[in-house]
């Protein structure tokens, strides 16, 4: 197996909306997906990009992603915040998403970014036992809220 990662390109966004909503199927909530081409094209690769995505891939063939942007601590400053690694289902136990993991690990270093933030599903086992091998420090206070539009 002969993985690349790279930076995703604005051709990339029909691969990245495939990982989308494979990730919300296999999270038992397709129906949640509204994401559209042309917002992805906006809001990820324009002149202020809101997020960016790394990519691996092998022969062509993307296999998964890591999908990240910048927030901002009141008490600690800019943090990287994963939004999601997204890895194809069959292609998953085979190393690909701590390659993405790790690559994103640099980023955040390179960024100089206070943290790494993220979440996981309670249910979510084989990502909780992944993220375990990294020294996560799983928070079991913070209650997840928001507001629909």
């Amino acid at each position: 197996m002969s993985i690349q990662l790279r930076q995703a390109q604005k051709n990339d966004i029909p691969a990245i909306i495939d990982l989308i909503k494979e990730l919300a199927l296999y999270e038992k909530a397709p129906h949640e997906v509204t994401i559209t081409q042309e917002m992805l094209e906006r809001d990820g690769f324009g002149e202020h990009p809101l997020f960016w995505v790394i990519l691996a891939e092998e022969n062509n063939e993307v296999l998964g992603m890591s999908f990240y942007y910048i927030r901002y601590s009141t008490w600690k400053g800019p943090c990287l915040y994963l939004e999601d690694i997204i890895v194809k289902e069959s292609q998953r136990c085979k190393g690909i998403g701590k390659l993405l993991m790790d690559a994103t690990i640099e980023k955040a270093k390179e960024m100089k970014v206070a943290l790494m933030v993220w979440q996981v599903l309670d249910w979510n086992e084989p990502a909780i036992n992944f993220y375990k091998k990294y020294n996560t420090e799983f928070d079991g206070e913070w209650v997840n809220c928001k507001l629909r539009f």
